[in-house]
């Protein structure tokens, strides 16, 4: 039998990224399906009533989050950044809770691979995976922007 039909290896890493991944997007899946049966349940009340948000489509994200602001949640500012998490007591807040938890699987991902990498002693793929975290984590917190 030739090596054409034989299984690719996967090696540690790949196994272990894998599970990780699985793991965080049925997570995230499973988060997003609760938190949008309770907005639209009315279980948790959202900032925004449904039955107004058509009239917000035409607006950019500035003129929406400035006018949510004033109508709605009334802060000191417009809700922007991870400055939603204050506002988690409103179901179309609480809806970005998953979405969070999905945008960071990719970084948790890589930390979970380090270790393996560097007891590998595979200095070139944990130095990539390295910089992938400190870039995904500068990204994230809103210190390494692009576009602005």
């Amino acid at each position: 039998m030739s090596d054409e039909c034989a299984e690719p290896e996967v090696s540690e890493e790949q196994l272990q990224y894998a599970r990780v991944l699985a793991a965080g997007m049925y997570t995230g899946l499973v988060i997003l399906l609760v938190t949008f049966a309770l907005y639209l349940g009315g279980i948790v009340e959202p900032a925004v009533p449904i039955e107004d948000l058509p009239s917000y489509w035409t607006m950019n994200v500035e003129q929406y989050l400035d006018v949510v602001n004033e109508r709605y949640l009334q802060r000191d500012h417009a809700l922007q950044g991870w400055w939603w998490l204050s506002a988690l007591e409103h179901a179309d807040y609480l809806n970005f809770v998953g979405i969070a938890v999905l945008a960071t699987v990719t970084l948790v991902c890589f930390v979970g691979i380090i270790p393996t990498l560097l007891t590998k002693r595979d200095w070139i793929y944990a130095a990539i995976a390295t910089t992938e975290v400190v870039i995904l984590g500068l990204a994230a917190s809103g210190i390494l922007t692009a576009g602005h």
